[in-house]
């Protein structure tokens, strides 16, 4: 579990971890722009995956699971940002949204938010994220 929440600091710039504990700072003052009733969208390419997030509730889909998989998730917001974590088949599942600009490479747009999702022990994935009150834009050529 240590593992992850230094994922996550890291992630987010939130703090920095600690040998022996796997929370974060409470020290560190929350000051995300995403609000606590957000919904949060969220999705990355190779492989694809996404979701939404709103409330305690996370719902993660990929091509094979196009209705998507409902999960418990608790909420942390810090100075880069927010996460949620719970579990995914008995899998820890961590989702670090922060407060920078991203392209998926596939769409023509952009997005206000960079999303990374780590699932158990499998390589981080990078994507992006956005909400109704910070949409992703159509990039004009």
């Amino acid at each position: 579990m240590l593992k992850n929440a230094c994922f996550i600091a890291l992630c987010l710039g939130l703090t920095a971890c600690q040998s022996g504990s796997d929370e974060m700072d409470e020290n560190v003052a929350a000051s995300s722009v995403i609000g606590e009733n957000e919904t949060v969208m969220f999705g990355g390419t190779e492989p694809f995956w996404g979701g939404e997030v709103a409330g305690s509730e996370l719902i993660y889909t990929t091509p094979e699971n196009i209705e998507g998989t409902a999960i418990a998730v608790s909420r942390r917001a810090g100075l880069g940002g927010t996460s949620w974590s719970g579990e995914l088949n008995e899998e820890t599942f961590m989702l670090a949204v922060s407060e920078q600009p991203c392209s998926d490479g596939m769409s023509d747009r952009t997005h206000p938010y960079s999303a990374m999702l780590q699932l158990g022990r499998e390589t981080p994935r990078q994507g992006c994220a956005w909400t109704d009150a910070s949409p992703y834009r159509e990039i004009k050529e």
